[in-house]
């Protein structure tokens, strides 16, 4: 899962996007609102995290420009007002939920899970793919109760299709999702990472769909 954090307090910025990173997401950040506009309207974010104080481009305005360019992404405000008025002008923006500074990092990570489970039509925080269990809250994979220790590509993948399995995930698509823009991408490494996950988890819930991606579905039982 790729998320954008807009927030111009440098160091509450960098909080976040490494709590973020370290709980199995790649992070794209942005210190104004002009900058936070573009990346929101050319990068595919599966959410953002934006603050409402910003400078150059208030945070609603940002989110205004996203909701009239048809941008969907669930957006999370961060904002030190806490005035109801403010709260219902982020909402009737096209905000998706807010937080209240100053807050928990783990609040701000469980309404991001919340956010993310809820745009992919997941009604709770562990997903389910035949034997597989994925505990969004932990990072923690197991099959058949058994733990399966994944590196970060390796986890990022493997709850993308779990997040989306039942539908068939384009290599493009899997690419501008699991990275973020500093890195290296290659639409080949998808394919080691696939054969490794597969390796891994010993069954087989990632079918190749040729010529048009991947899906993760539960084994037929015989």
């Amino acid at each position: 899962m790729r998320l954008l954090v807009v927030e111009d307090d440098k160091d509450l910025n960098r909080q976040i996007v490494t709590a973020l990173e370290n709980a199995g997401y790649a992070v794209d950040k942005a210190f104004d609102g002009e900058e936070g506009l573009y990346l929101g309207e050319t990068e595919p974010y599966d959410a953002v995290i934006l603050d409402l104080g910003l400078p150059k481009v208030d945070g609603v305005a940002v989110l205004q420009g996203w909701r009239r360019a048809g941008k969907v992404m669930p957006v999370l405000i961060l904002t030190a007002r806490d005035r109801w008025s403010d709260k219902v002008g982020g909402f009737d923006a096209g905000a998706d939920d807010y937080v209240v500074k100053p807050f928990h990092i783990e609040e701000l990570l469980a309404r991001v899970r919340a956010l993310l489970r809820r745009a992919a039509g997941h009604a709770t925080s562990e997903l389910v793919c035949g034997p597989v269990r994925l505990d969004t809250r932990a990072s923690r994979v197991v099959v058949d109760g058994n733990p399966v220790k994944l590196t970060s590509h390796e986890y990022r993948l493997l709850s993308y299709l779990m997040h989306h399995q039942g539908r068939v995930v384009s290599r493009t698509e899997l690419v501008e999702h699991l990275y973020d823009q500093d890195f290296d991408r290659d639409s080949n490494t998808i394919e080691v990472f696939v054969g490794r996950l597969r390796k891994k988890l010993g069954v087989e819930i990632i079918e190749t769909v040729r010529g048009l991606g991947y899906i993760a579905a539960a084994p037929e039982k015989v």
